[in-house]
Formats: structure tokens, sequence, C-alpha cells
């Protein structure tokens, strides 16, 4: 098996050189470099990562600590997170907490004697445990997705990586206002997550922007999974003054509602228009097409990635919080004509189209 000794005298340098290249310890010209890696290659030399890792006290690896990691929204975060790992040689721990405050801070634990150099969280909505943990032993971590209150634990402020929520969700409201909509429900996520907290707020500016009253029994809460969503709508449906649009706050509950709405033999947009927050693969393949919030769901991992290594770079640098933007993807589920197909949904514009009538009733 050939060593770094090995490397060095195929390339011409000296070992320490070959170290810096293989660990990015120090800058190296550009041409040495590439002699170097050329040198791996021909090789064919594997770096010894355990005992590198106990020479620099790296292991050159993060933890990722996401729930429901078979969502498609979270299974692309993750897809950018581990391209954005690789990317600066990094190896990908991942753990899934499944939403479980208890089991959330042992599966961080699980990683953090793993030695990994730092994480990847997307916190539960009842986080204390885990936010302590984090604190006492100093790990370097990433909140993603969901936010952290810092005064509200009481804790020192840490990175934090998310898209957007409060205004796309005004966004599908003032849409729906805007097509004659005067009742226009949401189903919100769990309770305590910084997403659906926000969402709910966008929901509010969106109807004060259109003029609507708020009414607090067209709010339902189900509890982001599509279970909870299918409750939840058949809830809201039974009221005695139903909406006429329904806003779907994820895409495991916008598939809940969908499921109530097919049961009691209502049409979309016939019956009542719905808009939802997360945009999916076969959302486009819906009769009728869905309108959507489409999340940057693998920039915000690989961004994640990025924030986390600027910190293990300068472990003292001020805590950041970077929030990268939606975009309006429209379709018919709101009620709108089908619109000829563009090359790329994503890049659909993130305003509205214009009023254009439709039924609804006023509160």
């Amino acid at each position: 098996m050939p060593t770094m000794a090995d490397v060095a005298r195929s390339a011409g340098v000296s070992v320490a050189t070959v170290s810096h290249v293989l660990n990015g310890t120090r800058p190296v010209l550009p041409h040495t470099r590439q002699a170097v890696l050329d040198a791996v290659e021909e090789l064919g030399y594997t770096p010894n990562t355990l005992a590198r890792s106990l020479v620099t006290s790296r292991t050159r690896s993060i933890g990722l600590a996401v729930s429901a990691v078979s969502n498609p929204y979270f299974t692309e975060i993750l897809q950018g997170v581990e391209a954005g790992a690789l990317e600066h040689g990094y190896s990908l721990l991942i753990a899934d907490p499944h939403d479980d405050p208890g089991h959330e801070r042992k599966v961080v634990q699980l990683l953090h004697e793993r030695r990994v150099d730092g994480m990847i969280v997307a916190p539960s909505a009842a986080p204390r445990e885990l936010v302590d943990y984090l604190t006492r032993h100093s790990v370097p971590t990433v909140f993603l997705d969901r936010m952290i209150d810092a005064e509200a634990h009481d804790t020192p402020r840490f990175d934090q990586v998310c898209a957007d929520s409060a205004e796309p969700t005004a966004l599908l409201v003032t849409h729906l206002a805007s097509l004659g909509h005067r009742r226009i429900g949401l189903v919100a996520g769990l309770p305590g997550l910084s997403t659906t907290s926000e969402r709910i707020t966008g929901y509010r500016h969106g109807l004060a922007a259109a003029g609507l009253a708020h009414d607090e029994r067209l709010v339902v809460h189900g509890d982001s999974s599509s279970g909870g969503a299918e409750r939840a709508t058949a809830a809201l449906l039974s009221g005695a003054a139903p909406p006429t649009a329904l806003v779907t706050a994820n895409n495991a509950m916008t598939i809940g509602a969908l499921r109530v709405l097919r049961e009691r033999g209502l049409s979309v947009p016939g019956d009542i228009a719905l808009c939802c927050f997360d945009d999916f693969a076969w959302a486009d393949l819906f009769s009728p097409r869905l309108t959507a919030i489409a999340q940057p769901s693998r920039e915000l991992g690989a961004q994640a990635v990025r924030v986390l290594l600027d910190r293990l770079a300068e472990p003292d640098r001020p805590a950041r919080t970077v929030r990268l933007p939606c975009s309006f993807v429209h379709r018919t589920s709101c009620g709108c004509p089908e619109r000829p197909r563009g090359p790329d949904p994503a890049a659909a514009p993130t305003e509205p189209p214009g009023r254009r009538p439709e039924k609804g009733t006023d509160s």
C-alpha cells in the first residue's frame, strides 16, 4: 500500500507539502498541488483518516440530524449537505431525531461522541435539551430550516440557515384573495416550530394586505404530517362556514388535505382552491397542477455546510442567520387558467399573476 512518503517522492516534494495539500493546512502553489494530486491518483494513495484525526484533532466529518429524511423536502436538503460536504473533503454521518426532543438529544450526543467536527441540525419543536447539550459541549453547530430564538432559550446565538417563510405565505394568501376568495383557510404545521409560527404570521399579513379579517376558526394545525393534515382539514371543512380556498403549509400536509378533499367529493379548484408551501417533484403531475411556494432545498443544505465550515475556520466569529428566497410557482390549483409551460417552474416570477375574478363568499 503506497504511503505519503511514496507520494512525496513521485511528486518531487516533501512529505510536509503532501500533508498540506491533503489536509488544506497551508497554501500550496497550484502546480505543486496538482503534482501531488496526480501522484495520489497514479499511486492509488488513500489517506489514513484515523491517524490524521489523531494528529489534527479533526475527523473531517459532519453530523447531520434531520427528521423525516423520507420527506422529499428534507431528502433534497440532505443531497445539498452531502454535495457540499464532499466538495470540501468531508464525510457525513446522518441521524433521524424523529422530531422527538428526548431522542433528538440522544442522537446528537451519539454524533458528537463519534468526534464529528461540527453539526447541522433541524431542531424539534421543543429543543431545550438539544440546545443545552450543544452549548455545554461547545459543539460547532448550524441550525437548518427551523430556527432557534436565542433570547427565548437564554443561550448564545447559533449560526442558522433557513428559507423565507412569512412573505411567501402572505403571497399565497393575497393571490387567493385577488381571485375573489374571502374565506381562506390555513393548515399550519406543528406548534413550536419556527416555520409554523412564521407561516402563520405570513398568513395573517396576507389577510391584512388584502383587507380581510382574521378568523381563528380558519386556522388549524396539521402537525406537519399527512395524517395530522387529514384530521385538521376534515375539522376545517366541517365548520359552519368552511373556506372557499386553502393554504397548506408543507408538502406532507398538502397530501393529507388532498386526500380529505377527494374523500368528500370536492374538486380543486371547482369547489375549493388550493395553494401550498413546498413544491415537490410530482406537484406538476396532479390534476389540477399545484400552485406552490418552492424552497431552495438543495441550496439550503449546501449553504449550511459553507456556514459550518466558516465557523470551524473562525470559532469566534459572530453568529449569523442566512435566509434564502423562495419562488412562486404558478399552476392551476388556485383556479387560474392553464398557462403555457415555461422551461423551468422554479424560474417562475416571485410575484403572482394579477387579479382575476373567481367565486368566493364574504365572511
